[in-house]
């Protein structure tokens, strides 16, 4: 049986200091682990001034809700780095974390490092990006209830997304020339409702400060909105683990190649666990909370098997 001296300094460590990550490592240091986070600092989340739809935080600022989280993997033990990841290399007893010019060594990995979401390449449209420029309704829609609503269609999940924000106004543009053609069942579907159809290419966003007032299409025209909701194109920040080999999901509707895991966040390596929106670019805040802290649980009840499995073994010789 190895010796406490043998083992790695961290029982756990987590990248990323975002809901999911918190969640995981709160969970973690309730579990008397030693957890280490690392943190580079972006979550996907900042650049909104407020969260809605988070139970007991509405309308919280995302960054009060990190604070707090901080502060309260802090009081179970936990510890923090403020840095970015390089590399993660595997071993049979656990991960190496290359960040920040040195090695961390732990016996299990949770990734939680989100995602970018890239924007079309429109000018005006991704500097208001959080503010008047939104991707998700239910996050934002209230906020914008009753206004006249555009629709950026980047993909044809952009159907449906015309269809849901009509919840939210009865004046919605979709603006769909980058689905080519709307087969006119579709956009007859779409009019029965109110929903303005645009198939002129949209060159820009026009507005005042973080306020859009109107799109400018292709023919000359500009079409008065007061927000834009869009689908952009997620990146996850996973790049630190190329080399490893784990096995990854492609995505519908073009979202990409996300690492793949099972119902407790498992990757194809037995050290690695994923969670929150580096796996599903779909996951609000607290999705991510209750994500990270089920697959903080199954952290913890993985390696109390491993230290039964020592146990055992050492008695066995």
């Amino acid at each position: 049986m190895q010796k406490q001296s043998d083992l790695p300094p961290w029982e756990a460590i987590v990248i990323g200091g975002g809901a999911a990550g918190l969640s995981a490592a709160l969970m973690l240091g309730r579990a008397r682990r030693r957890v280490l986070v690392i943190d580079a600092g972006s979550p996907r989340n900042r650049f909104a001034a407020h969260m809605h739809g988070v139970l007991g935080n509405e309308g919280t600022p995302p960054g009060e809700l990190t604070a707090r989280g901080r502060d309260e993997v802090s009081s179970y033990g936990g510890q923090f780095l403020d840095a970015a990841v390089d590399r993660v290399e595997t071993h049979p007893g656990g991960v190496r974390v290359l960040a920040d010019g040195a090695a961390h060594t732990a016996r299990a990995l949770i990734v939680a490092t989100g995602i970018t979401d890239d924007l079309p390449d429109i000018p005006g449209l991704a500097e208001r990006w959080g503010k008047s420029v939104l991707h998700c309704p239910y996050c934002h829609g209230w906020e914008f209830k009753d206004r006249r609503l555009g629709v950026l269609a980047t993909s044809p999940a952009a159907l449906h997304q015309a269809q849901l924000i009509r919840q939210w106004s009865d004046r919605v543009t979709l603006f769909a020339a980058a689905i080519d053609p709307i087969e006119r069942e579709t956009a007859e579907r779409l009019r029965s409702r109110g929903v303005d159809v645009v198939d002129a290419e949209v060159i820009a966003v026009v507005g005042e400060g973080d306020a859009v007032t109107a799109v400018r299409t292709a023919d000359g025209k500009e079409v008065p909105v007061e927000a834009i909701f869009t689908a952009s194109s997620p990146r996850p920040h996973d790049g630190f683990l190329q080399g490893l080999d784990l096995a990854r999901n492609d995505l519908p509707f073009g979202m990409g190649s996300f690492l793949a895991v099972d119902q407790a966040g498992k990757t194809s390596n037995d050290r690695i666990w994923a969670v929150g929106n580096v796996v599903n670019p779909m996951a609000n805040v607290p999705m991510s909370i209750g994500s990270g802290s089920f697959t903080g649980g199954a952290v913890n009840g993985a390696l109390v098997e491993e230290e039964f499995d020592r146990a055992q073994e050492a008695l066995g010789r």
